[in-house]
C-alpha cells in the first residue's frame, strides 16, 4: 500500500485508461476520487456489456483503496469546480494526485473514418477538445490551487496525452488536441516548478480499451491513418496493445517515486517508464515503447522482407532517441 493515506482525483474512470488506472492508485492505498457522467447519460446506459464508474469503485474498494464517486460532466466547468470544492471540503484542503484522462470522442473519431477535417461538420473540434483539452485546464488550476497551498507544497498532475502530439493521427483536431496538451504540461511545470508540484505528460500505447475492442470486434475500427501505416497493421497495434491497467502501473510508479519532480515538465511513455521502474502488464507481458525498433517491425510500422524474423532477434532496448523523433516531425 505504497499510496496508503494520498488523495488521487483520476477523471473519466468509468472505463478505459482511466478505470484502470483509478484500479491501480486504489490497489496501491489511496483514496481515488473518480469522475464520469451519470449512468442515465454514460455509454454504459447504451451499451450493457461496458463497465460503469460504480464497478470501479466496488473493485477500488474490493482492492484495499477507497473510491469517491463523484458524477461529472467534464463538459460543463461548473461541475469542474464543485468536484474541485467537494475534494478540498472533505480532505482539509489535501490533493495529492490528478489525473487528467477524461475525453469525449472515441466514438466520434472511429466514426468520422477517412473523412477529412474540411468534410466533417467542424463542431467535432468541441468534441474532440472541450473535454479533452480545456477540461484539463481547468483541472489543473484547480488543482494547483490545492496543491500550492500546502507548505512544503506536493503533489503531481499527469495529463495523458498521446503520441498524436508528435504527428498526425486520427484528424486534425485530435493532433492538436494532444500537442496542445503536451505544450500546456511542460509549461505549467514551469510556473509549478517553485511549489515542487510536478507536471507530466503521459503518453500510452495502443491500449486495448473496452470500447476499442467492441468496436474492432464488430470490424468498425475506421480510424483515419497516416498513409505509413496499413488498416491491418493498425487493427494489430491496438488489438496486441496494453491492457487498460498498464497505464496505471505507470502512474503509481511515478507517484511513489521520490525523485519524480526531476521529470517535472517531460513527456513520458508508458512503455518506457516500464523498463525503467521494472514492471509488466498485468498478464505478465512486457510492452514495448513505440520508440523501440523491435516494436515497429512486430507491428508491421515498418515492413520489408525478413523483417520479422529481424524482430525476432532485435533486443527491446535498440530505441529511436527522442531527439530524433522530435526532429523528424518538427516543423522548422
Amino acid at each position: 500500500m505504497s499510496l496508503q493515506g494520498k488523495i488521487a482525483c483520476v477523471t473519466g474512470a468509468s472505463r478505459g485508461i482511466g478505470r484502470g488506472i483509478a484500479l491501480q492508485l486504489g490497489g496501491a492505498g489511496a483514496k481515488v476520487y473518480i469522475t464520469g457522467r451519470k449512468p442515465e447519460e454514460s455509454l454504459s446506459s447504451q451499451h450493457s456489456d461496458l463497465p460503469s464508474l460504480e464497478k470501479t469503485a466496488n473493485e477500488i474498494d474490493a482492492r484495499g483503496g477507497k473510491a469517491v464517486i463523484v458524477y461529472t460532466d467534464h463538459s460543463d466547468m461548473t461541475q469542474v469546480k464543485k468536484l474541485f470544492e467537494q475534494i478540498e471540503h472533505e480532505n482539509e484542503g489535501n490533493l495529492d494526485i490528478l489525473v487528467n484522462n477524461a475525453y469525449a470522442a472515441v466514438t466520434t473519431i472511429s466514426s468520422s473514418g477517412e473523412k477529412t477535417f474540411f468534410e466533417q461538420d467542424p463542431e467535432v473540434w468541441d468534441i474532440v477538445n472541450n473535454v479533452g483539452l480545456r477540461n484539463h485546464y481547468y483541472c489543473c488550476v484547480y488543482a494547483a490551487r490545492l496543491m500550492t497551498k500546502r507548505q512544503p507544497s506536493r503533489g503531481i498532475i499527469i495529463n495523458i496525452s498521446s503520441i498524436g502530439g508528435l504527428r498526425y493521427l486520427f484528424n486534425v483536431p485530435y493532433g492538436v488536441g494532444k500537442e496542445a496538451l503536451d505544450r500546456m504540461s511542460k509549461d505549467m511545470a514551469v510556473e509549478l516548478d517553485p511549489f515542487r508540484v510536478t507536471v507530466i505528460s503521459l503518453w500510452p500505447g495502443a491500449v486495448k480499451t473496452e470500447l476499442i475492442t467492441k468496436i474492432a470486434d464488430a470490424n468498425e475500427l475506421n480510424f483515419k491513418r497516416s498513409t505509413e501505416v496499413t488498416e491491418e497493421a493498425t487493427q494489430k497495434i491496438f488489438l496486441s496493445g496494453e491492457s487498460i491497467e498498464f497505464a496505471g502501473k505507470a502512474v503509481v510508479a511515478l507517484c511513489t517515486d521520490q525523485k519524480v519532480h526531476s521529470l517535472t515538465g517531460k513527456t513520458l511513455m508508458t512503455g518506457d517508464l516500464g523498463e525503467t521502474y521494472g514492471f509488466t502488464d498485468v498478464d505478465g507481458r512486457h510492452i514495448m515503447s513505440p520508440r523501440s525498433i523491435k516494436y515497429a517491425l512486430t507491428n508491421d510500422v515498418v515492413k520489408f522482407p525478413g523483417s520479422q524474423t529481424l524482430a525476432y532477434w532485435m533486443p527491446n532496448c535498440i530505441k529511436v532517441p527522442g531527439f530524433i523523433m522530435t526532429a523528424v516531425c518538427s516543423r522548422l
